[in-house]
Formats: structure tokens, sequence, C-alpha cells
């Protein structure tokens, strides 16, 4: 728990009990809605309301601690984020997202933003897959 509260500390916010809850199963599952942290927190018999989830994943995404990705139309996901780059794929049969990161295709982009007079400063690719029929 320590290091979550220098997590929120940093970003100016006080360590309340809901907030480092919210930072932990965050941590652990990542790409959640609101409702999935919501359901997380009762099953691990946490007295934590969906207004305050909300409230507290605003204020997270305001400090920099967490991004909000809009995958799916009207169904926001949260993640904590991350010093390393990457990149998601999102299953469209079951939602699933799966994380990647691929050097030749950060490489490849980075050659056409130059040769259109560009430079990446940053980006954000989603690609919406779902199995191959064997």
């Amino acid at each position: 728990m320590p290091k979550k509260n220098k997590e929120l500390q940093k970003a100016g916010l006080k360590a309340t009990l809901p907030r480092i809850k919210i930072l932990e199963v965050l941590d652990s599952k990542g790409h959640l809605s609101a409702e999935d942290i919501y359901k997380e927190l009762i099953l691990l018999d946490e007295d934590v309301g969906l207004a305050t989830i909300y409230r507290v994943l605003t204020q997270f995404e305001s400090a920099g601690i967490v991004i909000k990705h809009n995958f799916e139309e009207g169904h926001a996901v949260y993640e904590i984020v991350s010093d390393e780059h990457h990149d998601h794929m999102v299953c469209i049969e079951t939602g699933k997202i799966y994380e990647f990161h691929d050097e030749i295709i950060e490489q490849r982009q980075a050659e056409i933003a130059k040769k259109q007079g560009f430079e990446i400063v940053d980006h954000n690719m989603v690609l919406y897959v779902k199995k191959l029929e064997s």
C-alpha cells in the first residue's frame, strides 16, 4: 500500500481508502469500466459506491494516473498510465482487450510521418480483431 500512497501524493491527491482500493483493482486487472471496478470491490467486500468510483476515476484521469479508452461506443474502460508504450487489440466477439508492442510497427509509423514532414508526438492504435476459424 505505501507505493499507492506515493503515486497518489505525487499526483496531489490524498491517499483515501477508496482511491487506494480502486488503484489496486486497476493495477491487478487493468482495462476495467467503472462498473467492473464496482463489481470487483463488492467481491472484495469493499464498500465503495459507483458514484465514488466515477468521481475517483475522473480525478485519476485529470491527474494523469489513468487513461480512459472508448474502445466500444458508449463503454469506457480505464487503465493505469504506463511508462512503456503499447497498443491494443479488442476482440469484437468477447470484448477482451489485449496489449501489444511491435517495434517494426512503431518504426514504420515514424517513417510515414517523417515522409509527410511530421514527427509523431503521440498516437493510439487499436486493432479490432476476431479469432480465426479453424
